[in-house]
């Protein structure tokens, strides 16, 4: 079957989750997620859904038999995170938390920081007993995390793990080293370049929509870090990428007076180099 873009489906897909929401008796609630509450979905995008069963169902209740009735399946498995994964016939995604609704609503409250859903009303698809709708309320409201405590934060955590890959590296162990670098170390460095542009809409995924929210020079600093795993083009990439860190956290130093441990940052640079 030739690839068809999910774009003009996506609407009618979820129209079709929430009549099969509201026909099924064991759903007491089903609360959306990710890009398309954000007003940022396009013809890339999946379906991240929540799916609350009433307490008494929640054991035999088949997730993969309900995704099932919105359209065929290509793939569907319990992922590394335990989510209901599934590939629709068009190539469309998606992620489906299947939890009990008395213990999995209650949690919503203890998202706040972590997930936003700017309007709730839209993002909750089925509410039975109207205590779905006012937890995602808790959310619509979008925090930017303070300034001073966050960028001292990702400062030294910058500095440990860029330690470590060093480390790593020096050792021989080039893959890891590599996973730990675009892994680890750039998704902390996205994270303080973003504090630092005032630029926090897309802080829980740093890396995206880079192209549109960030300063050209900032992208070109990102992609110096950027490299292959061949041990040269690995070493020129880390010490880039310390570097970039060092530049970012003495701008964060001169704006909030966070904390620079020089000799540490001196001596990174020194373990990178060598080899």
């Amino acid at each position: 079957m030739p690839y068809v873009s999910p774009a003009p489906v996506l609407n009618h897909r979820i129209e079709r989750l929430r009549e099969l929401a509201e026909a099924e008796p064991r759903l007491e609630g089903v609360l959306l997620y990710g890009s398309w509450t954000l007003g940022e979905s396009d013809a890339h995008s999946d379906i991240d859904a929540y799916l609350f069963v009433r307490d008494a169902d929640a054991e035999s209740f088949d997730g993969r038999e309900f995704v099932e009735r919105i359209a065929p399946l290509k793939l569907a498995h319990t992922n590394m995170h335990g989510i209901l994964a599934v590939v629709f016939e068009d190539l469309m995604r998606g992620e489906f938390h299947v939890d009990a609704a008395g213990p999995g609503i209650g949690l919503i409250p203890s998202w706040e920081g972590a997930v936003h859903l700017p309007d709730p009303e839209s993002a909750v698809l089925l509410d039975r007993e109207g205590r779905l709708t006012a937890a995602a309320r808790r959310l619509a409201e979008f925090r930017p995390p303070e300034p001073v405590a966050t960028a001292q934060e990702l400062c030294d955590e910058l500095a440990n793990w860029t330690l470590m890959l060093a480390h790593v590296r020096a050792r021989g162990e080039t893959a890891r080293a590599y996973n730990l670098l675009h892994a680890v170390v750039a998704p902390l460095q996205l994270k303080l370049c973003r504090l630092l542009r005032g630029s926090t809409t897309h802080w829980l995924t740093p890396s995206r929509a880079l192209e549109r929210d960030l300063p050209e020079a900032d992208r070109a600093r990102h992609l110096a870090t950027t490299g292959g795993a061949l041990p040269g083009e690995l070493r020129s990439a880390a010490m880039e990428s310390w570097r970039w860190s060092r530049d970012l956290a003495a701008e964060a130093a001169a704006r909030w007076g966070t904390g620079l441990p020089l000799q540490l940052h001196d001596e990174i640079a020194e373990l990178l180099a060598e080899g």
